[in-house]
């Protein structure tokens, strides 16, 4: 396509180069003129500000840079925000609906994947497949025999701390699995059969397991402290496939060194890419560098439900994932 067909289609600002937008490029350049801030030699602000006035939808991603109040107010024009994630911890949702800002999410694309990585991390830690896998290429079988037991699955007790599209794919699982499964979530949810609790540290007492499946908000920062930690117990899994931030990872690591729970399936951390050296010699610990999301058939959907959002918005028909920013 000709340069000067290229500035004619819509234009979408992308703050930074990231694995995603360099898979979704090939596609979304033929439909749309994707402005790329690191390209340009400007700092950022000056950049945005030279494009105020054209900018009318964003492409983010969940990794960042944050979508702040400062960079929303250097673009005026901006109608929409389209995130490659399902949480929107890093987007400024109450500027945007200050600002009248549409937002639009990947919605259901990750959830059978991540609720499959859920699923996987809790049985990798109650039947300690990591942990044996391990034991056999150390050599430790032939030198010190059978490796010890690990637990069953089926009738174990799991409770789920939100019972959004994703956690509702962990239930599904887990039922196949023979669990009884409950829930904590923001309200009952009356078309479910599974036991509700307002009390997400009554939850944990009366479950076997977490999993951890809510976004991050101000309401959900450590809201897995030490008091549900303890609640939990000494035989208690918690599993985290949500945001790093839900649990106080400073206690959570003290409770698993004390032995005070009984293990834990991590795909996400508080301060990534680090993670407290603490649980590397752990075995009851199954750790996981945030890529519950990452398969070939999420990145395709989302690749095509982003296009449609961004179709949609230029052509004034309705989102295909509009997110709920009230």
């Amino acid at each position: 396509m000709a340069d000067d067909d290229h500035s004619e289609l819509p234009t979408v600002l992308v703050l930074r180069r990231c694995p995603f937008i360099a898979l979704l490029e090939p596609k979304c350049s033929q439909k749309f003129n994707l402005l790329k801030a690191w390209d340009s030699p400007l700092p950022q602000d000056q950049f945005l500000t030279t494009h105020a006035r054209s900018v009318q939808a964003l492409l983010s991603s969940g990794n960042g840079p944050p979508i702040t109040a400062q960079i929303l107010q250097l673009l005026p024009s901006l109608k929409l925000v389209v995130t490659n994630s399902t949480g929107l911890d890093h987007v400024d949702l109450a500027e945007c609906r200050r600002r009248g800002i549409a937002v639009a999410n990947a919605a259901k694309v990750f959830a059978e994947d991540v609720a499959d990585t859920a699923v996987g991390l809790y049985i990798d830690v109650m039947r300690k497949i990591s942990a044996s896998n391990r034991y056999v290429r150390g050599g430790l079988w032939a030198s010190r025999g059978d490796y010890p037991l690990g637990s069953k699955i089926g009738g174990k007790k799991v409770g789920i701390v939100g019972l959004g599209n994703i956690g509702l794919e962990v239930a599904k699982r887990l039922e196949a699995f023979g669990c009884s499964v409950s829930y904590n979530s923001r309200s009952k949810k009356p078309s479910l059969s599974y036991q509700f609790y307002s009390n997400v540290c009554e939850l944990a007492a009366d479950s076997d397991a977490l999993i951890i499946c809510c976004g991050l908000t101000e309401q959900t920062h450590h809201m897995i402290n030490k008091e549900v930690l303890s609640a939990l117990g000494r035989e208690g899994v918690i599993v985290n496939i949500g945001r790093g931030a839900i649990i106080d990872e400073k206690e959570m690591v003290e409770c698993l060194v004390r032995g005070e729970i009984g293990g834990a399936g991590l795909d996400v951390f508080e301060n990534e890419p680090n993670v407290p050296k603490e649980l590397f010699s752990l075995d009851n610990v199954v750790l996981s560098p945030h890529q519950a999301i990452v398969t070939h058939e999420a990145f395709v959907a989302l690749g095509e439900l982003v296009t449609g959002n961004l179709e949609a918005f230029f052509s004034n028909k309705p989102l295909l994932s509009p997110a709920v920013i009230n």
